[in-house]
């Protein structure tokens, strides 16, 4: 700008040219200062709103999540397990710290036998809330499933403690330690399950299975009667039964018993399906005698060829 002085002496200041950057400096100063501080205004009010914002779509977000879990649940309700499946991981994903979402996802996952993916749902929602009874009690079913019966003890134990007049899950617990070996600690499980209710018939026909495989075919008969007379249409308690009875010597009851069970439920008159249940094996092996008789062995090929698991005469 000096440069030009000579130039512009004679119609301008000299002092013009030469104040001219100076005034342009203190006016970017000025801008560069009042932007600084508006900046930090800006930082300030967000460090304030931003969280409360965030917080709000986080709080919208969850109530989202419980809309669609309800929409699983619904969906549920109507058999419709895949779908609701599908909105439950949706709803999880809305609302990741809703212990209660995952639940209901690991609980889906058991529906539609998937065991291992229920087990880390279920684990998280215990994660969340170490105080939900049916989350335990779950997560026991699942690690049973998968032939972990050290670990489905252990949670249903956990569930037990929270909740100690379930019933079912004192059956299943010993159905866990029957799994483990552990046959006077089941028997004492189920015995539990029956001091909370008289009638439920699947705690008799459980202890009348260690009983027969201890040899104490009379006790077992005792108690399989007593499941079948609570319930007439449970098939597993008869078929047992007619077991017995045939080691008896009453072979015309045992025969009787035996249809009656076959046409309630065919699949006991195959080794898979009575193994699934628990049978040890001696009634296993003493059931396929029984199963070996010609009307029964008539019945079965009419009820279920295609699954018949009998011995060949």
């Amino acid at each position: 700008m000096l440069r030009g002085c000579g130039k512009l002496k004679k119609n301008l200041p000299c002092s013009v040219h030469t104040e001219t950057p100076i005034v342009l400096k203190t006016t970017a100063r000025f801008l560069l200062g009042l932007s600084l501080v508006l900046l930090s205004s800006s930082v300030a009010t967000a460090q304030v709103v931003l969280p409360r914002t965030l917080e709000l779509n986080a709080k919208e977000m969850e109530q989202n999540g419980f809309v669609v879990a309800q929409e699983a649940l619904q969906l549920a309700q109507f058999q419709q397990f895949e779908d609701a499946l599908v909105r439950a991981k949706l709803a999880v994903q809305l609302a990741p710290r809703a212990h209660e979402i995952w639940a209901l996802l690991g609980g889906l996952y058991l529906t539609v036998n998937q065991p291992k993916d229920a087990v880390p749902a279920l684990e998280q929602s215990l994660k969340l809330n170490d105080k939900n009874p049916g989350a335990y009690f779950n997560l026991g079913s699942a690690h049973f499933r998968l032939g972990r019966y050290d670990a489905a003890a252990r949670a249903i134990e956990q569930g037990l403690a929270l909740k100690p007049n379930a019933t079912e899950e004192w059956f299943n617990l010993g159905n866990a330690y029957l799994k483990l070996g552990q046959k006077d600690r089941a028997i004492e499980q189920y015995r539990r399950s029956l001091r909370l209710d008289r009638r439920f018939w699947p705690a008799y026909t459980n202890i009348g299975l260690v009983l027969y495989e201890q040899g104490h075919i009379r006790q077992a008969v005792k108690n399989w009667e007593q499941a079948a007379d609570i319930d007439p249409k449970a098939s597993e308690p008869k078929l047992a039964l007619a077991t017995a009875l045939l080691q008896l010597g009453n072979e015309a009851r045992a025969l009787q018993l035996a249809e009656e069970a076959l046409r309630l439920d065919s699949r006991y008159g195959t080794v898979e399906f009575q193994r699934e249940n628990l049978w040890g094996d001696r009634l296993v092996a003493d059931t396929q005698i029984l199963l070996a008789k010609p009307p029964l062995r008539a019945l079965m090929s009419q009820l279920q060829p295609e699954q018949s698991a009998l011995p060949q005469p």
